[in-house]
This record gives C-alpha cells, structure tokens and sequence, in this order.
C-alpha cells in the first residue's frame, strides 16, 4: 500500500532496485478513499536473496506497507483479466471452464471453482488449483444473487474452509456459481470482487457465440487498465 500521489511507485521501485530486486511487472490494483493505493509488484529476485529483504526495502519509503508477500515459480501461469477473455474466446463453448482454470493466476489465488445450479447445495462442476472439499455441503449463501464475500467460518463450512477468505458471483443466465478463494489470506479487496463480477458476465457473453454483440470499446478500456492483485 502506497500513497497515491506522484512519485510513491518510483520510490518503491528505486528501493527495491537497491534491495537487489527486479521488477517484472506493477499493477494497481485499487484507488482508496483514503489517499492511497494498493499496488502489486511481481519481482525476480537473485538466488541467495530473502523475501524479508524486499519487504525491509519497501518499509523503508515512507508511509508505504507490505499488506502480503507471495511466492510464484518461473513460468506459473499468471494472467491479466484480458488475457483470461482473449483464452475464452478462442473456446467459447467452454467460456466458463476456461475462466475458473485462469482465476488462480488472474488473482494470485490459491483455487477456483465453478459450482452447478442446486439450490442450497455445493456442487462442483469444475476445480482449479489446491480447492478445499466442497461436494455436497449445504452453504446458506447460495443461491447468489450478486457478487459477495462468502462466510466461510459459520457452521455450514468443513475445516478445510475456516482459513479461508472467498468471493462468488453469479452466473446469471444458467444459475451456475463462480468462486475463488485464498487459503490465509490475503483479504479480497472490493476491486477483485468487482473484477470476478465483469469477467463471470463476460464468460457469459462468449459463451452466446457468434450471435451475440462482442467486445466493446468499453469493456476492452476496462480490462486493459486492470490490475491484477
């Protein structure tokens, strides 16, 4: 988290860059209220060199903070939110499929899943990533009506759930769920939410084929400029 202001990201990378880092990409991934704004750095760091190294660097900008520090292999398949609608076009019969496989890497999320239209009950279509048991449990928050924060320490929720924070949206036109999930955090910011909203809704437009208008100016402006956090 930075202060949104000219100069905080030049800060931070000259910091980095000083720590040993290099940064491979900068997202922001979301403009508060509050002056300032969350940024998501992706950097290479040499062999020898410790996380706690960069985060000591960042810390040392003032009025900047280290909200969560994730570990990614070289090739681990992350993706911006228009590459993920670019995948789905080329298989739009599978639109949905294709974005629950991507989610992980659109948000640096832990899994994804695609739940069946059930009533109450959680019925898994599709899986990606490291997904905690979800098959057959009553979850009070379905149906969805729109995008939201799921309670994942209520009693409905198996163990495998209670470190968990998550967001769903709805598929509207066949009842379906869409999920992702971190397991330990970190929170889902209210943009992410928003995001996983725009692009379910856009799995949607692919998935009506030819048919159906394709991507406008707008919804391209949108993608382009997102964040990835």
């Amino acid at each position: 988290m930075v202060p949104d202001q000219p100069g905080s990201l030049g800060a931070v990378a000259s910091a980095v860059g000083m720590a040993g880092g290099d940064i491979v990409g900068v997202d922001v991934v979301e403009h508060r209220a509050d002056g300032t704004a969350v940024d998501d750095f992706l950097i290479d760091l040499p062999a020898g060199k410790l996380p706690d190294t960069l985060v000591s660097a960042c810390l040392s900008v003032d009025d900047v903070d280290v909200e969560f520090v994730g570990h990614y292999s070289p090739g681990a398949g992350l993706h911006r939110d228009l590459e993920a609608v670019e995948a789905m076009t080329e298989d739009p019969r599978r639109a949905l499929e294709v974005l629950v496989d991507l989610l992980p890497g659109v948000f640096r999320s832990g899994w994804a899943l695609l739940l069946a239209a059930d009533g109450s009950t959680l019925r898994v279509e599709r899986a990606a990533g490291g997904a905690p048991e979800a098959d057959g449990y009553e979850a009070p928050w379905l149906p969805l009506a729109t995008a939201a924060r799921l309670p994942t320490h209520e009693g409905w929720a198996p163990e495998s759930w209670h470190d968990v924070v998550a967001v769903g949206a709805p598929v509207a036109s066949t009842g379906q769920t869409v999920v992702f999930g971190r397991d330990g955090g970190p929170r889902i910011l209210d943009s992410e939410l928003a995001r996983l909203a725009h692009l379910v809704a856009l799995a949607q437009v692919v998935g009506r084929g030819p048919q159906s208008p394709g991507l406008g100016q707008r919804e391209r402006q949108h993608l382009g400029g997102s964040g990835v956090a």
